[in-house]
């Protein structure tokens, strides 16, 4: 699943490297397509392992909560929960609050199913940043974590 590599000599890419919010764009880009290529097999694709991931943090949260959390739009995250209901992975709970709504939980099937996820997403987050070594990773990381903590809501 590879896209060309990106020849920075080139005039037009010289300008669009010099904006910092295309590089980030575009790496955002490539590591989905390699999460996503892995997540294939399994039928998933990298919004349902964000939710998973987030349900992992928690007791269990109502869609709305998710929704907000994640950024997505409502409508997708039923469609996201409804897949990973499908697979024993999440499942829908009466919340203890309100019996009328319902909270969205990790089964044990979806905590293995992360495990076994994690070691892949290290080969992708790796492969994306191969030309840095541990330390330029380190710090990247924080300084991604930084902005992150500031621009995501």
């Amino acid at each position: 699943m590879g896209s060309a590599p990106i020849d920075a000599r080139e005039p037009w890419m010289r300008g669009l490297h010099a904006d910092t919010g295309y590089l980030l764009y575009r790496l955002g880009l490539r590591s989905g397509q390699l999460f996503n290529a892995f997540l294939q097999e399994s039928g998933l694709r990298l919004r349902h392992y964000a939710l998973l991931r987030f349900l992992a943090t928690q007791e269990g949260a109502l869609q709305r909560e998710l929704s907000t959390s994640l950024g997505y739009d409502p409508s997708a995250i039923v469609g996201l929960v409804d897949d990973l209901e499908r697979l024993g992975f999440a499942e829908r709970r009466p919340s203890p609050d309100d019996r009328r709504s319902r909270i969205v939980v990790l089964t044990e099937a979806g905590r293995v199913f992360l495990r076994d996820t994690d070691e892949a997403g290290s080969r992708v987050t790796g492969e994306l940043l191969r030309p840095l070594d541990a330390e330029e990773r380190d710090v990247l990381h924080t300084l991604l974590l930084r902005i992150a903590e500031n621009g995501l809501g």
